[in-house]
């Protein structure tokens, strides 16, 4: 896996339901390497630190072949890399693949693989069509944030390369379908599996305990 494109933000002030609303979730390209901290990515702007930034959401990576499937559906948008508010485009990126609590090192920096994007209103802002919302939970296409076991710096060309598997782990789709789409007859083993992995966040335990 590749990093495509480094992406940043500065802050920008939307209209949202009447009210001005400030977000990160505009970014765009930088033809510079960025660094990854503990808690966010060093000159990214994270707005609402409630739900973005922090230990197990300081950097966002969104999966480059996923762009072609979106740009089918919005075909009249101004596209850019970082449309998704990642701030790392990569390719071969496969969340039927990768699992929660894997570890890679990604340019100078050590990452551990922590919790899927849930998207929020900001992200149909930006494609202006909050029916984006349910299709991007639908496609399973959710991205992933990472935690920052080693800060360090990430550029265009690097590698993310797994270090140490969790193979016991569940894989980044299989915990959106826990969250979203859970069906007892087929996921109950997953769901065992994933209240039982202490790699799993709370956060997100939280949204499947109730199936329990």
């Amino acid at each position: 896996m590749k990093v495509i494109s480094t992406n940043i933000a500065e802050p920008k002030t939307i209209l949202f339901k009447g009210k001005e609303v400030q977000t990160g979730i505009y970014k765009y390209p930088v033809n510079q390497p960025i660094f990854l901290d503990k808690e966010d990515v060093k000159d990214d702007h994270v707005i609402d630190r409630r739900y973005h930034g922090g230990v197990d959401k300081a950097c966002y990576l969104y999966a480059l072949d996923h762009y072609e499937y979106w740009k089918e559906k919005y075909p009249d948008l101004d596209w850019n890399y970082g449309m998704f508010g990642e701030n790392l485009t990569v390719s071969e990126f496969d969340e039927h693949q990768i699992k929660i609590g894997s570890i890679y090192t990604l340019g100078t920096a050590t990452v551990q693989i922590s919790r899927p994007r849930q998207p929020c209103y900001k992200l149909g802002v930006r494609f202006e069509d909050q029916g984006i919302i349910k299709s991007f939970i639908d496609s399973l296409f959710s991205g992933v944030y990472v935690r920052i076991l080693k800060p360090g710096e990430v550029r265009a060309g690097d590698m993310l390369v797994v270090t140490e598997e969790h193979k016991s782990g569940i894989t980044i789709a299989e915990l959106n379908t826990l969250m979203f789409h859970y069906n007892r007859e087929e996921h109950q083993e997953l769901l065992d599996r994933a209240l039982e992995d202490a790699l799993v966040s709370e956060s997100d335990k939280k949204y499947f305990k109730k199936w329990a």
